[in-house]
């Protein structure tokens, strides 16, 4: 009986290409275990739309670092210097379109929530919408008066259409919303420019994350549209129409 004879050569070919195959595997593992320890660490999604910043003690130190942006020279200055012209601009070709779809008429009694120095209240003027007013914590006569956008010193349902920008400078959001929605009347509009994830400036009192988070706070109104906007750093247009009455002033405690 013949013995059987397995040839040295291809043997040790065999058994190095093993070791070759070993030694790679081994490498790409040590690879993948370095990748995930480096690896930046996964962002955290926020569970909820909406978030408040807990940056103040009292409503009146809330109030005074909101009346350090509204009354701060420079930027006054330049609101209603430099930037007057391409806002009013900008305001008009939003108005313009929301005169498109009758959703603003000529005819509409107009709020403009924390206008500043007021050019979206002379854009609505400019547009053929003349019966315009602005609130703000500081007035600028004669397009802006004074008023809290958390207490509007308006009676109920006097507007058919509000617009506000600055929806992150709210404290107490909900009373935000229930104001406009307690001074417009039935059928009336809120059209409302927001920040969708993107962290507002130091003055900004709340962080929104999705549309959701605006949208829910509304109790008698239905969405109209939401859109994509370049406003000055706020990206989203949400339109909303109050469908029945609210329960008039609200209770939530400022």
């Amino acid at each position: 009986m013949k013995k059987l004879q397995i040839p040295i050569k291809p043997l040790l070919l065999l058994t190095l290409s093993l070791s070759a195959s070993l030694s790679l595997l081994s490498l790409l593992h040590h690879h993948h275990q370095n990748s995930s320890q480096n690896a930046p660490p996964t962002p955290t999604i926020p569970t909820t739309p909406l978030r408040i910043r807990r940056n103040y003690s009292t409503y009146d130190a809330y109030l005074h670092i909101q009346l350090n942006k509204t009354l701060n020279p420079s930027l006054r200055h330049l609101w209603t210097t430099r930037d007057w012209d391409r806002k009013v601009r900008a305001f008009s070709s939003f108005f313009r379109d929301l005169l498109r779809l009758n959703l603003l008429i000529p005819s509409s009694r107009c709020l403009c929530v924390g206008a500043r120095v007021g050019q979206e209240v002379q854009a609505l003027i400019s547009v053929g919408v003349p019966d315009a007013i602005g609130i703000d914590l500081v007035p600028s006569p004669p397009l802006v008066v004074e008023g809290d956008f958390h207490r509007q010193p308006f009676e109920d349902e006097r507007f058919d259409f509000e617009f506000s920008n600055v929806f992150d400078h709210a404290l107490y959001p909900e009373r935000f919303v229930a104001e406009m929605e307690r001074t417009l009347k039935v059928g009336g509009i809120a059209a409302v420019h927001v920040a969708i994830g993107r962290r507002g400036d130091k003055y900004s009192a709340n962080d929104l994350f999705s549309v959701d988070g605006l949208v829910g706070l509304f109790r008698v109104s239905e969405v109209v549209r939401v859109r994509r906007v370049d406003g000055f750093g706020l990206d989203t247009e949400v339109v909303m129409r109050k469908v029945r009455k609210s329960g008039g002033s609200n209770a939530v405690a400022v």
